[in-house]
């Protein structure tokens, strides 16, 4: 992660100059991150950077200090158990046997017959009519009803999510997005200058719609952003009646809808997506990431047929056009069936995670979808989630706090575990640390 490797970059130019000398200990890790305006788990991943390059070593229960590069290797603190790797809990990464092969065989086969010299050239910027015939098949079989020219191509959901936010909306303006959100919809709305506004939520973990009509009649609010099936942290779904009711009050409040399905193709069966019940007004944004690799950066916008050209315009200034050999790769993908096959997998392959995260973490406050690659774990009202994350931290494994999450003044105290990127035996281990630190 960018931010991690700053941090640490920032720490080992300290070291360097000697303002940090063999021996210093570093802050506390809730105070580094702190200090630094960064979340805990980018300083718990900039602290196992540095142990990792035996720049400094860690001491269970005393902390961590700047290593004496003269030292032996028997040194004895560098033998001490937080200087093994960080066990990453706050990521998700779910890869299935075969994807691997699945890779080589699509690299192969465009080696073998694709047209090279086009993936050398510059393309238009949402793709070339024939990818997005491509993309616009595989939508509709997800019950989107669109042509060609209203999908477009993008470096993944992330950048699909920036580019709607630039499309429809202006600096100053204001887009709603329920209180806990995905936090890449945070980071691209600072980068453009927008401003969220908070949603309530119900116990159910959907949006209070009454709250957010409320909060039309009061502001200029341009676009509500959502994730309708498999919400992230919470994993809800929302109900056909909850989607309906939602399109009727952003019709009758001229109301943009921001629908992020990056996650939708877990739940299996669902409701019909928001693109599909308001085409017009709903800019639709997904990707490969999480069925196929998150390092294939490939993603979707479908949009109505006015907002295209916008679209295509931000697309062209932030990046030109995506990568010709990604796309290239996910249109075969999507055209042989490899998709749905892979996603298939990953819906079973989730389920048993959540059956295993919900079998260890019995008798804990869990939510959650039941094919989701995360939890949203409430912890007891005598434990700060703060405290849980930083002991947590302490003992090599790096968990997400509601404070990423959140953008409106309510901080739940609770963690959100990300079950997709262990083995299932890593996984079992890590989520019984987590009970022992919530449970004790």
């Amino acid at each position: 992660m960018k931010g991690s490797q700053d941090l640490a970059n920032r720490i080992l130019e300290r070291i360097e100059r000697g303002e940090l000398r063999p021996g210093a200990q570093l802050p506390p890790l809730r105070q580094q991150a702190r200090e630094w305006g960064v979340a805990l788990a980018t300083a718990v991943r900039a602290y196992a950077f540095l142990r990792e390059k035996g720049l400094v070593v860690g001491e269970r229960g005393r902390g961590t200090f700047v290593r004496d590069q003269g030292a032996g290797c028997n040194d004895a603190l560098v033998q001490a158990p937080s200087s093994a790797p960080a066990i990453d809990l706050s990521f998700n990464s779910p890869t299935v046997p075969g994807q691997e092969e699945m890779l080589r065989h699509g690299l192969r086969t465009l080696a073998a017959t694709g047209d090279i010299s086009a993936l050398m050239r510059s393309m238009p910027p949402g793709g070339t009519p024939h990818q997005r015939t491509v993309a616009a098949r595989f939508l509709r079989e997800r019950g989107l009803a669109l042509d060609a020219e209203q999908v477009l191509f993008v470096n993944g959901a992330q950048h699909g999510i920036a580019m709607a936010l630039a499309a429809c909306c202006q600096p100053g303006d204001a887009v709603a997005a329920d209180a806990l959100t995905y936090p890449g919809l945070r980071a691209a709305a600072q980068a453009q200058r927008i401003d969220l506004v908070p949603v309530p939520m119900r116990p159910d973990g959907c949006a209070d719609l009454s709250a957010l009509e409320r909060l039309c009649a009061r502001s200029r609010v341009r676009a509500y952003y959502c994730m309708p099936t498999i919400h992230n942290p919470l994993g809800s779904v929302m109900s056909l009646a909850q989607r309906r009711s939602l399109v009727a009050l952003a019709r009758a409040q001229g109301l943009t809808l921001i629908e992020d399905a990056a996650y939708a193709f877990l739940a299996d069966p669902a409701p019909p997506p928001l693109y599909a019940l308001a085409p017009e007004n709903t800019i639709y944004v997904s990707g490969l990431s999480k069925s196929i690799a998150t390092g294939l950066r490939i993603g979707f916008v479908a949009a109505p047929s006015g907002r295209v050209e916008a679209l295509a315009r931000q697309i062209r200034v932030s990046i030109w056009n995506p990568s010709s050999l990604a796309i290239a790769l996910a249109c075969q993908w999507m055209g042989s069936g490899e998709v749905v096959r892979l996603e298939a997998v990953k819906r079973q392959d989730a389920r048993e995670r959540q059956a295993l995260a919900r079998e260890i973490l019995a008798g804990c406050a869990l939510r959650g979808h039941e094919a989701a690659y995360f939890v949203w774990l409430e912890l007891p009202e005598t434990l700060r989630a703060e405290d849980a994350a930083a002991r947590l931290a302490q003992r090599g494994l790096i968990v997400t706090t509601a404070e990423p999450f959140a953008i409106g003044p309510v901080r739940p105290q609770a963690l959100r575990l990300a079950l997709g990127s262990l083995p299932l035996d890593a996984l079992r281990a890590a989520l019984q640390q987590v009970r022992r630190e919530v449970l004790w």
